[in-house]
């Protein structure tokens, strides 16, 4: 099972990102979704989260309003919207994914995308 993110890039403050995780040998219907995200010299935080459903989303506090997370199971893919960059948006994203009982398990990991945002 692998997890494949994409999307990232260079952008100016204020603009917008769109990135994208595709799944590949397995199914993730039964799976929550998460994104994360590491700024050099820290800690890797969550961004945002979508259930199994889709019917439930959380999100950092630093990113409500701002961002959007949404999935697509018939493509096994995961999305985030990133709206109103700021610098401190700058990291490497992470996507995750959990089991539907488990839902704090985060089992399988992306190899990250970088996203750099100018002041």
């Amino acid at each position: 099972v692998q997890l494949q993110a994409s999307g990232g890039g260079l952008v100016q403050a204020g603009g917008s990102l769109r990135l994208s995780c595709a799944a590949s040998g397995g199914t993730f219907t039964n799976y929550h979704w998460g994104w994360f995200r590491q700024a050099p010299g820290k800690e890797r935080d969550f961004v945002a989260a979508i259930s199994w459903s889709g019917v439930t989303t959380n999100y950092a506090d630093s990113v409500k309003g701002r961002f959007t997370i949404s999935r697509d199971n018939a493509k096994n893919t995961v999305s985030l919207q990133m709206n109103s960059l700021k610098p401190e948006d700058t990291a490497v994203y992470y996507c995750a994914a959990a089991p539907r009982y488990r839902p704090r398990d985060y089992d399988y990991w992306g190899q990250g995308t970088q996203v750099t945002v100018s002041s």
